[in-house]
């Protein structure tokens, strides 16, 4: 499968409907621990993106995952808005001249990882989006460091998405409003990791598909 931004279009919108079918939900998760306003930012960042999604599919990988990083920071705003965008703008960066295979994948995103742990002064176990992205990075980097098929690959990084998000519920929040709550933030699955995880579960479907579709 070559991986190409003309995908972009078909990617955002399943990030989209995704987050739309979910919001209720972890609307109510952000409501119990957070400002219950992640939801709504998260989608007026992804309806940016949808209006630029044909722009998008016609730039090469590092200058459409630099303009989504900026518009993500522009349009999202707050933590997630911050966030996100350093993710893809730090990707972009990683990118740069680079073919796009599987290990190159693998060092871009764990830059980007790296990027937002430096940026939110965060890391595993925090209650934080970071709880997917960092085991998701670490899926990739794992599997093609052992050549591991890409239908394996996608099922892994779905699973371990999964997982991270799950692996929230009883950890402590140390950041953000939710750290406030100190104990009572537990038995909560932190919103952030429920959208992180929705959103490359849904690029996960696509990718699958476009993998498995008849030449």
């Amino acid at each position: 499968m070559q991986l190409v931004p003309a995908l972009l279009p078909r990617l955002i919108q399943a990030i989209d409907n995704a987050i739309e079918t979910n919001a209720e939900a972890v609307t109510a998760l952000d409501q119990a621990i957070g400002d219950g306003d992640h939801v709504t930012n998260l989608q007026r960042g992804i309806k940016a993106l949808t209006a630029q999604s044909d722009e998008l599919a016609q730039l090469d990988w590092a200058a459409a995952w630099q303009k989504i990083g900026m518009t993500m920071m522009t349009a999202v705003g707050g933590a997630s808005g911050s966030l996100y965008g350093t993710l893809f703008v730090a990707m972009s960066k990683a990118a740069r001249e680079r073919p796009l295979d599987l290990q190159t994948f693998a060092e871009i995103f764990s830059a980007g990882v790296d990027a937002v742990k430096q940026r939110g002064k965060a890391d595993a176990g925090e209650k934080t989006m970071l709880d997917v992205l960092i085991p998701v990075a670490a899926s990739l980097r794992q599997a093609a460091a052992n050549s591991v098929a890409l239908p394996e690959v996608l099922e892994n990084v779905a699973q371990t998405a999964i997982a991270g998000m799950e692996s929230t519920r009883d950890m402590l929040a140390t950041k953000g409003r939710a750290s406030f709550l100190e104990e009572r933030s537990r038995g909560h699955i932190d919103a952030g990791a429920k959208t992180s995880q929705l959103m490359i579960c849904a690029l996960v479907e696509v990718l699958t598909e476009q993998l498995t579709a008849p030449a």
